[in-house]
Order: C-alpha cells, then structure tokens, then sequence
C-alpha cells in the first residue's frame, strides 16, 4: 500500500499550504461519516491547489469549504438525472447510505469518489464522469490513487492516460490571467522560447505539445515568481501568463522587454474576459 511519505517524495508539498488545517471533526459532524486518515494527512500536507495543474483535492476548510459544498450539492444535482435514467446510476450518492463522496475534482469536470460503505481507511476510489456517465472503480484509498495515476501504475481511460515525468503540485494563489499577443519574428521557435524563459529564470517545465502542422505549446513556470506561463502558436502566436494581482507591472515590464528580445512586437494583451489591458 501506498503511503502518504511515498506521495511526498514524489511530489514535495508547498512550505505554507493553502487551507490545510481546521477542525475535522466539525466536518465529519456535518457529513456524518469519519474520513479517510490518509486524506486528512493529504491535506494538512498540500492544502488547496492542484497536482500537475489537473487533479484538485477538495480541502473542507478555508473561505472555498469546496469538500463540503460539494457533498452538499451531490444528490440534489444528481437526484432527477437517475429518477430518469437509473440504470446509468450505478452508485448511491452521498448522504445515502454507502453512496459516492467527492474528495477531488480535474480540470476536465471529472469526480474522484469515494464509496463509503464500511471504514473509512477502507473506502476505495471512483473515478466518474457526469459528462458521460462513466465510472471506474479502484480498491484504493486517495493517496495510492493519485501516486499510482501520477506515475502511470494506475490508468482509467476517464483521466488522461499521459504521464508527467516529474509531477508538481501548485498551491492556490489569486491570479489574473493576461494573454499577450505577439507578431511574428526572424528567430526560430526554440530560440523565442529559451529568451522567455531567460527572462523569468528559473523556470521549471509543466508541459506542452505540438501537432501535425507544427504549432507548439509550452507551458512552464516562473518558479520563484509564482507565476504560470504558456508559450504558443497553436491558438495564434502568444505568451499566456498568470500572475499575482500585486506583480501586475512586474509581469507588463518583464514580458514586453522579453518580447522585444525575441525579435517580436506586442499587438495587443487582453485579460481572459477579452477586455484589453497594459495599453
């Protein structure tokens, strides 16, 4: 069995976790169920926020309080879809009796369930997809669910399938969200890339692709900033940045004077409602 250490060492935790600590009982009064110790320690340990930019374990405390007000959302949103259609309702849903329980969420709409029937040590894992109706059921606890799908032990075709060679956790943080749009420049792809990141070293990789026709995306963070960055020509040829509100005119001087290195113009920057910005 995996243990919470092994998940640590994999994925060091932020020194100042979001939101980690509170009163579990008083949770566990309101659901009504004891919760997993392997949960309660995932969450003192990382707080709010979210591995490899995907997976986000509902910590109950802080001003989001999302394991709650997920669990007390869950059958009332979920109640006239089985009434219509229960043979695609596998389960019970929390407050029911042995019903599914959400303790993490991806960016993708996707639930990581318990089913709580039994100890709560006990409870094993359910991946669901409301979009589609799919669930996928693991006898493992949460912290061997997220190692094992971290490392690519344990899949499901719900999740992602690719695997992050060094996965990260990122602590929330309020951000704003700027996307800056550039023109065209002599220098190739690689080399615009090795600028920006120059200019906001020390970087760590988060990722990216490219497809049949060339474009790239590279994702990546600022790490002693604390910002997140894309770097793009798949949806136009762009920095993609997000930022502490505080750092606003640091990350409009840091990214124009990168541009400008890259051999490239800023046409136009816009926050992600599309309302222009640092004109």
């Amino acid at each position: 069995m995996t243990t919470i250490e092994e998940l640590l060492r994999l994925v060091p935790p932020p020194a100042e976790p979001v939101d980690a600590h509170g009163d579990w009982s008083a949770v566990e009064a309101v659901l009504g169920l004891g919760l997993p110790a392997d949960f309660k320690t995932l969450v003192e340990r990382y707080g709010l926020g979210q591995f490899v930019d995907f997976i986000t374990p509902l910590t109950p405390f802080g001003a989001h309080d999302l394991l709650l007000q997920r669990a007390r959302r869950l059958l009332d949103r979920e109640r006239s879809f089985r009434e219509r259609y229960p043979d695609e309702c596998p389960y019970p849903f929390h407050p029911e009796p042995g019903g599914l329980l959400e303790w993490a969420g991806t960016d993708n709409g996707d639930s990581l369930c318990w089913l709580t029937g039994g100890e709560p040590d006990d409870w094993g894992v359910v991946v669901w997809n409301p979009r589609s109706v799919a669930y996928d059921a693991f006898d493992v606890g949460a912290v061997e669910f997220l190692h094992g799908w971290l490392t690519g032990r344990i899949s499901t075709p719900i999740l992602p399938g690719e695997v992050e060679p060094s996965p990260w956790f990122e602590p929330f943080r309020e951000r704003e969200h700027v996307s800056v749009r550039l023109s065209e420049g002599e220098l190739p792809y690689h080399e615009r890339l090795r600028i920006l990141r120059d200019a906001l070293a020390p970087t760590a990789d988060r990722g990216g692709h490219s497809d049949e026709d060339g474009a790239r995306q590279d994702h990546f963070a600022a790490t002693d900033l604390g910002w997140s960055l894309t770097y793009e020509t798949v949806y136009g040829h762009q920095i993609r940045l997000a930022f502490p509100p505080e750092d606003a005119e640091r990350a409009r001087v840091t990214l124009f004077d990168a541009a400008r290195r890259m051999g490239c113009r800023v046409l136009s920057a816009t926050t992600h409602l599309g309302e222009p910005v640092w004109t």
